[in-house]
């Protein structure tokens, strides 16, 4: 059977105005040309749709029992076809995220705020998950793409987008905090608020720890920043965070570098390799990357005044 739209548009069109001649001038074409495609759409089904004489056009009793199922499947894949043209517009989408929390904390909430202002038909639906958690649901393909640390899966890809440093977040009256750099050794004399281990900051400091023979026994793990930070606030200890993080900040605690040069974490965009992204989301994905790199810039800008 060789049906197309063509077809079936003037069917649906005929049947409607019963008549080949005002059919003719709606859809732009010429009598012989839809009494061409009527009779190849009746040809392919195997059955007469339309009664005609030199006066009149009717439909057939097989015609008026496929009107109005035509009628719809065009009105339907009409409905698709906007559907398509808007999502290509994006004027309608979803955007579907995994973000790392430290990220999801600091730089992503107002990439999304602007994202929506400029594209205000587009949801965006975000899962803030540890690194382990937002590879999994990008393998899945329960989102689009994640936003979290370097990962080596030859699934996956990695572009990566900014950085930020691990630094030491201690108690205000911390003997350590007289110092603006810190050391390794002078951690391992603290009691250690680590992130639970299938984060991606407790990826780095385990392997940082383990450069220098090492293998750090925290005191206390936390699944979350805050709590991590809590913990700091109530003397329990000194934790590990993204100086990124919005939970480093707080008039009770203070950050300091930690003299490791690999005590950086590269941040970016994950996605399984060879699949494609709608055109929200990757415009989604620019946005970030330019506000991203952007907050990098200027936190990596000297500043006139001191503090944590």
């Amino acid at each position: 059977m060789n049906v197309n739209l063509r077809q079936l548009r003037t069917f649906v069109c005929i049947a409607r105005v019963k008549s080949f001649t005002k059919a003719a001038e709606i859809l732009n074409a010429s009598q012989p040309t839809l009494s061409a495609q009527i009779r190849e759409l009746e040809e392919a089904l195997g059955v007469r749709l339309f009664d005609r004489n030199t006066r009149a056009v009717a439909l057939t009793s097989a015609g008026e029992d496929l009107f109005p199922a035509v009628d719809q499947l065009l009105s339907e894949f009409s409905h698709v076809m906007q559907r398509a043209r808007d999502v290509s517009a994006r004027t309608f989408g979803r955007v579907s995220i995994a973000a790392l929390p430290s990220v999801c904390s600091a730089s992503l909430p107002i990439a999304i705020a602007a994202f929506r202002a400029r594209n205000p038909g587009i949801s965006v639906m975000l899962r803030d998950a540890l690194a382990d958690r937002a590879l999994e649901l990008v393998r899945a393909k329960e989102v689009d793409f994640g936003i979290s640390s370097a990962i080596d899966d030859p699934k996956v890809e990695f572009l990566p987008v900014t950085h930020d440093d691990i630094v030491a977040v201690l108690p205000r009256g911390h003997p350590l905090a007289a110092s603006r750099t810190i050391t390794l050794q002078q951690l391992l004399k603290c009691p250690l608020i680590l992130m639970d281990r299938d984060s991606s900051v407790r990826h780095i400091v385990d392997a940082v720890f383990a450069s220098i023979g090492r293998m750090v026994a925290p005191e206390y793990e936390a699944t979350f920043m805050s709590s991590a930070v809590g913990m700091v606030r109530a003397g329990l200890g000194v934790t590990m965070l993204p100086s990124s993080a919005h939970e480093t900040r707080s008039a009770e605690t203070v950050t300091r570098r930690v003299k490791h040069p690999a005590l950086r974490r590269s941040v970016g965009i994950i996605k399984l390799r060879g699949r494609s992204l709608s055109p929200a989301a990757e415009a989604f994905i620019e946005l970030y990357t330019q506000h991203a790199r952007q907050r990098t810039v200027l936190a990596s800008a000297p500043r006139s005044h001191g503090g944590a």
